[in-house]
């Protein structure tokens, strides 16, 4: 203390001020004074007074404390000061732990004056802001504190400050960097400040997911041991659970990034299991609880499916499963492992296929279901051992019809082995013992085996047991009912009446077994009836839904004891209003809201396991039911029948509508498929068309072009040919070429001559006509129009049946939404029946009209009979016709052609005419003397090209 009075300015000579005055100063030091040591000095006595005047130190020096962290951020002493003061403020002093109720009151003052304090702190968002950037400081002096007091605003306010942290830029990740100092005290303090960042915060969670946390602390874990690792382990396991519990994103990026193959390596146990320390089972029990995290039931089952998956195929399970069958492990460590294999297999049908085939390491081996079974029924092992041996049990079965077929088929005659322990032995061994939680564990084992399974419902009523020698054996089923009759303990009665109910419920078969023995009834509407204790209200409860059972799936084949007499039953010795109450019981009980709640059966004491998870969802399903089935009465059942059969009467009708319309449809959709192909077709057609014709018309230009070509050479050839011979014709050829004019006119008279008969024969083929057969097609026509218009009206009914038809089917639609109605069913009834008369009498309109187009379809027949006849002789007239035309046109071709030589000949008389003249004879054809004037000017270029021939 003399350190403060100098600092203060006082000795301790005299009266000395109070703790509140000095404090005060110190303040006004903070405040006023200018230089950086005397505000270090006051600063470190407040740090020394902060514990013991918590109250006063909080209260004056806040603000100054929270200034000297804006202004002195170059001094890391003082800051360091300064937040170890904060650090004292705003938490209690943990290391004295209160003995007696006064000094609890006081640690209660304690904190609620932390919590004071802390909300005067982050009053300003600004000040949370500071402490991060402070602790990008390197210096120990200033960094660990800072993490020492932001972990203890998060305990104190969490989540304000966590608001305040997640807004703040890049807050998480400054947090995040403390993971990396080398410094192990500050690593540690970090892993525990980021627990508390991390608690109920998806947003902050996720953000530190993604900053690679996973990553840092698995290689934490290696480092530390892993599982003989120590505190800090711990810590990293427990931040992990905050990560990946109620978190899908987190536990999908876990998986995604192949963390759990890393998880295997922490369960690599040791053949020496001896001398496990306790920090070593905190370890392992926090990684089991990790593992379960990943495959809990209440993921969603595309995220558990694939983690179990993951797991399975990366050795996880198998590892597991071996600490399962060691020896030497804890209890509690065992009990977790059973319980984290179950949630492992659970549902998964490889897992579950895997775990079967496990045998446990004995002489000899035995199925691991074995071991797990007898440690179950063995009444002298742990009761939460055997709750976790059940739940092992229950999800082996889930959702696996293979496993629960192979569990009952060990208690069928024809495979029990009397060498070996099955589980049916021991199922039924522990459902006959005389521990009434043996009891209560075989049923409800046993019960799993049967879930949602009505082939193995079947099979179990197959099962006799041998009482005892020389009396013969008993149906299981029977033998359950005789054991609830006998006045056992209620937890025995509960679990053998949960395993009756889930038998017998939607199997006929196993509730005509039931109800064939003349004393279950009985039995059932006695313990109903009766006014029994708090205690015996549930098994009332359960009598009167296993009652009901026998009501609803009863299938009346048993004359004694059908659905209306079991309802009379009921209704004289029980009375519907109580049976119903008493069925009420059942939901209302406390442990059955409890059981509901997760699959796994958790229960702080034997006598509290009452109801299983899945028998609950099957009452839940069930209660509803029965109590409709035992409140109707008779008549109101025949109407539901009678209305059920009108609306299954209804429904095929509109069943067959249906089909028809999807008929139509698919028809409709192959001819549109059709039509596509063919306009695609037609258009590939089109477009080859088009460029054949294109090269068509291009062949058609080149051929012109070459015959024009060709017939000039040949004009050329012959001009020439004709100049030659001109020029060297000698006298005795003259008298050859006059032969030869006079053999051309001959010819050309007789081209003339056959041409003129070709006319004739032309004119006189047009002026003949070809014989018709009017008459015959006027007829034809007649009837044509006739059969069209009763066509037509044909087709107008047709659309009033189907006009008639929509409208039925409307009524239909209307019929099944107010089905639930009897009178509005009734109306949409008798519309239906007036429209299907007036359907009636169209068809048979329709059939009439029919009759009659048929009668005229056959004398229509008969008359294109005759006009086919007719047509025939008109055909063989067109044919000579043609025939005649084909002829006239060869002649006109062949007139053409003799034009054509005509012509040739004309102007091949003219040549021989003109070198006739030039060589000086006499022509005496008229024809000369009317050409002679063309010649003229023709023998002036013949003299012209002869001359220039000459000078060439």
């Amino acid at each position: 203390m003399n350190y403060i009075w100098e600092v203060v300015g006082r000795h301790p000579t005299g009266q000395q001020p109070t703790g509140e005055e000095t404090i005060q100063k110190l303040c006004d030091r903070v405040a006023s004074s200018t230089l950086l040591e005397d505000r270090r000095d006051a600063v470190r006595a407040l740090k020394s007074l902060s514990k013991k005047y918590r109250m006063e130190v909080g209260t004056m020096a806040m603000d100054h404390l929270v200034r000297i962290l804006q202004t002195d951020r170059t001094d890391t002493e003082i800051l360091g000061y300064a937040l170890d003061t904060l650090y004292n403020i705003v938490c209690s002093d943990e290391e004295e732990e209160p003995d007696d109720s006064e000094e609890e009151n006081q640690q209660k003052q304690e904190d609620d004056l932390g919590a004071q304090f802390t909300e005067k702190f982050i009053r300003e968002p600004d000040n949370i802001t500071l402490l991060l950037t402070l602790l990008e400081e390197f210096d120990f002096h200033v960094r660990w504190p800072g993490v020492k007091l932001l972990t203890a605003l998060l305990k104190s306010q969490c989540a304000q400050v966590q608001g305040i942290i997640l807004v703040s830029p890049m807050g998480v990740s400054r947090l995040m960097d403390l993971l990396a100092d080398s410094r192990e005290v500050i690593r540690n303090d970090g892993l525990l400040l980021l627990q508390q960042l991390t608690k109920g915060n998806t947003a902050i969670q996720k953000i530190v997911a993604f900053e690679n946390a996973f990553e840092r602390l698995l290689e934490i874990i290696i480092e530390e041991g892993s599982s003989d690792g120590g505190i800090v382990v711990e810590d990293c396991l427990l931040l992990l659970l905050n990560l990946l519990k109620n978190n899908s994103s987190n536990q999908n990026f876990f998986k995604e990034g192949s963390y759990i193959q890393k998880m295997k390596p922490w369960f690599e146990v040791g053949d020496d299991n001896s001398g496990w320390s306790a920090q070593k089972v905190t370890n392992l029990h926090l990684m089991l609880q990790l593992v379960r995290v990943m495959v809990s039931p209440v993921n969603s089952p595309g995220a558990t499916a694939s983690c179990q998956k993951a797991m399975f195929q990366c050795g996880l399970l198998q590892q597991l499963c071996t600490i399962l069958m060691a020896t030497g492990v804890p209890a509690d460590i065992l009990t977790e492992t059973i319980n984290t294999v179950s949630e492992v297999i659970r549902g998964s049908e490889v897992n579950q296929d895997y775990f079967a085939s496990v045998n446990a390491p004995s002489n000899p081996p035995r199925p691991a279901i074995v071991v797990l079974l007898m440690s179950m029924v063995n009444e002298r092992q742990p009761f939460v051992l055997r709750c976790a041996v059940l739940y092992c049990f229950q999800c082996f079965l889930y959702k696996n019809h293979k496993g629960q077929g192979e569990i009952v088929a060990t208690l069928l005659p024809s495979t029990i082995d009397a060498n070996s322990i099955s589980a049916g032995q021991l199922l039924c061994g522990g459902l006959f013992s005389a521990d009434s939680l043996s009891n209560w564990c075989a049923a409800v084992a046993l019960a799993h085996a049967l879930q949602n399974n009505l082939t193995q419902k079947e099979q179990l009523l197959r099962v006799q047991l041998a009482t005892s020698l020389g009396k013969p054996p008993v149906s299981l089923l029977q033998q359950c009912t005789n054991i609830l009759s006998q006045g056992s303990r209620v937890q025995t009665k509960v679990g053998l009446l949960m395993l009756l109910c889930t038998w017998i419920s939607n199997c006929p078969i196993a509730v005509m077994h039931f109800l064939h023995n003349q004393d279950n009834v009985p039995f059932l509407t006695g313990q109903i009836s009766e006014n029994l204790g708090e205690d015996e209200r549930l098994v009332q409860g359960l009598c009167a839904l296993l009652l009901g059972i026998c009501i609803y799936y009863n299938d009346n084949s048993l004359e004694n004891y059908t659905k209306e007499k079991l309802k009379q039953l009921i209704e004289k010795r029980i009375g519907k209003e109580n049976f119903v109450e008493k069925l009420g019981f059942i939901t209302k009980h406390e442990l059955y809201s409890r059981a509901a709640q997760k699959p796994q059966p958790a229960f702080s004491t034997p006598e509290h396991m009452m109801f299983d998870h899945e028998f609950t969802k099957l009452v839940k399903e069930l209660e509803g039911m029965i109590t409709k089935a035992v409140l109707r009465s008779s008549e109101e059942e025949k109407k539901e029948e009678e209305v059920k059969k009108t609306l299954e009467q209804h429904d095929s009708i509109v069943t067959q509508y249906k089909e028809l319309i999807r008929e139509q449809d698919s028809q409709i959709n192959e001819l549109k498929e059709q039509v596509t192909l063919l306009t695609s077709q037609n258009e590939k057609l089109q477009n080859t068309i088009t460029q054949q014709f294109s090269q068509i018309q291009q062949h058609k230009d080149q051929y012109n072009i070459l015959k024009l070509k060709l017939g000039k050479d040949n004009q050329q050839t012959s001009n020439q040919a004709e100049a030659a011979h001109m020029n060297g014709l000698q006298p005795e050829e003259l008298s050859q070429l006059r032969e030869q004019l006079e053999e051309l006119q001959r010819q050309n008279l007789l081209l003339q001559t056959q041409l003129t008969e070709k006319d004739s024969l032309v004119t006189s083929l047009k002026t003949e006509g070809v014989p018709s057969a009017e008459g015959s097609t006027s007829e034809v026509t007649e009837l044509q129009k006739e059969v069209e218009l009763l066509k037509a009206q044909l087709q107008s009914q047709t659309a009033e049946i189907t006009q008639l038809q929509s409208e039925r089917q409307e009524l239909l639609r209307g019929s099944e939404t107010t089905a639930a109605v009897p009178g509005e069913d009734r109306v949409y009834t008798e519309k239906i029946a007036e429209l299907e008369s007036r359907l009636s009498a169209q068809t048979a309109e329709t059939q009439k009209l029919k009759g009659e187009v048929k009668t005229l379809l056959e004398s229509k027949e008969l008359m294109e009979k005759e006009l086919a006849s007719a047509t025939s002789t008109a055909a063989i007239m067109q044919a000579e016709k043609s025939k005649l035309q084909q002829e006239v046109q060869e002649s006109k071709k062949e007139q053409d052609d003799l034009l054509m030589l005509l012509a040739d000949q004309d102007q091949k008389i003219l040549s021989l005419k003109q070198r006739l003249k030039d060589l000086g004879e006499t022509i005496e054809d008229e024809d000369d003397l009317d050409s002679r004037d063309q010649f003229d000017d023709d023998d002036d270029d013949d003299d012209e090209e002869e001359e220039e021939e000459c000078d060439e």
